[in-house]
């Protein structure tokens, strides 16, 4: 179930807003430019469904955000509580930063957490199966994926080089709940 919790950022434990409504979290995650959908597969996707076998069946939603977006690639990323890097990857994550491009991800499987810094507040977006989510390029942010992480994500890029952050040097990421299993 996705849920959307909404804080002031200087009181990361008593949130403002808490829903786990579509369409209150698509709502106020547009007031600040992140725009928010929940999909539904043309095709059943089987764990330990390809690339080819993800991208095909969710082909006309990515398509259709790579034509609105002028994106140019896209790619599936899968991680798991094995996963030998997943320690350094998390902290990596849990930085504050913003990225050069926009930061679109589709949960295919399992969760996530972004937490987004604007206008004075911090969002917390828990993305679950089903959800897009779009951060656009120079929002502040950090993204927790859990000490035992459970995910499969598609991502859509306009650089092929990927996944490019410029740190922020902020620790505001720690003063908030993280995502645990």
């Amino acid at each position: 179930m996705s849920i959307l919790r909404i804080f002031e950022a200087d009181r990361p434990h008593t949130p403002i807003l808490d829903t786990t409504e579509s369409v209150a979290i698509a709502r106020e995650l547009g007031r600040i430019g992140v725009r928010f959908e929940h999909w539904q597969a043309a095709q059943t996707v089987g764990s330990g469904a390809s690339q080819d076998g993800v991208l095909a069946a969710y082909r006309s939603d990515v398509e259709r955000i790579m034509r609105e977006g002028g994106y140019s690639t896209a790619d599936v990323i899968s991680l798991t509580k094995d996963h030998p890097d997943k320690t350094a990857l998390r902290q990596k994550f849990l930085g504050e930063h913003t990225h050069a491009e926009d930061e679109v991800r589709f949960f295919v499987d399992g969760q996530g957490l972004f937490y987004l810094h604007a206008n004075g507040c911090v969002y917390g977006a828990l993305c679950t199966k089903g959800d897009l989510i779009s951060v656009p390029a120079g929002t502040t942010h950090w993204f927790d994926m859990g000490p035992n992480p459970h995910l499969a994500c598609i991502r859509i890029f306009t650089n092929p080089e990927g996944w490019v952050a410029q740190f922020t040097g902020s620790d505001i990421g720690g003063r908030f709940p993280t995502l645990e299993n």
